[in-house]
């Protein structure tokens, strides 16, 4: 039986680093009252749950499902901009993660599982019949629209704060510049 870390709906969720760009640390973290979780994960995986939940919102409002009211844009009032709480102490690294709506509920459900290396499948192993482990713990986050556009506008703007991208060749510049390979190794300090 699985650990379930459960929120429904979380008084706060969302999206963070720490450390310095070019060497942040991601994390989800979840808390209702004096319960906090934190799920360690990569900066692709908060862009990907990020951009879908925008794209689930808004599927939802261009259906025609009666009564459901879905805000475009994050509301005022839910913004959240404060850092990560203390202490962060990971209960586990993400892998799988899972989105869906709950038309009863009017929810959006995140479930993330953790990484496990036994979930991992070859390109060889792909033709094989396959039965995925089952979790030690899950975080399960069920949340109402609004504070799902919320979480959407602070995962952008915790994306948006890392290092600039060469105009270049698309990858991360340091503060001392990098060497682009669209510039024979050049190194460019200045991208503008």
């Amino acid at each position: 039986m699985a650990l379930v870390h459960g929120f429904d709906p979380p008084e706060r969720f969302v999206a963070g680093t720490v450390g310095p760009p070019g060497s942040r640390t991601f994390f989800l973290q979840a808390r209702s009252g004096t319960r906090l979780v934190s799920v360690a994960l990569e900066k692709q995986q908060v862009a990907a749950l990020a951009e879908r939940i925008d794209e689930l919102l808004d599927e939802v409002m261009a259906s025609e499902s009666a009564g459901t009211v879905v805000p475009a844009v994050a509301p005022v009032g839910l913004q959240d901009n404060a850092p990560l709480e203390q202490p962060i102490e990971e209960e586990f690294r993400a892998g799988t993660m899972t989105l869906s709506w709950d038309p009863d509920d009017e929810r959006v459900v995140v479930e993330v599982f953790p990484y496990t290396e036994a979930a991992v499948v070859t390109p060889d192993q792909l033709d094989e019949d396959f039965e995925e482990p089952e979790p030690d713990e899950v975080l399960l986050v069920r949340m109402p629209p609004g504070l799902a556009r919320a979480f959407v506008a602070r995962s952008e703007s915790v994306l948006g704060a890392g290092r600039p991208t060469c105009p270049f060749c698309g990858n991360p510049i340091d503060p001392d510049g990098h060497l682009c390979v669209r510039a024979n190794g050049f190194r460019r300090r200045d991208p503008v």
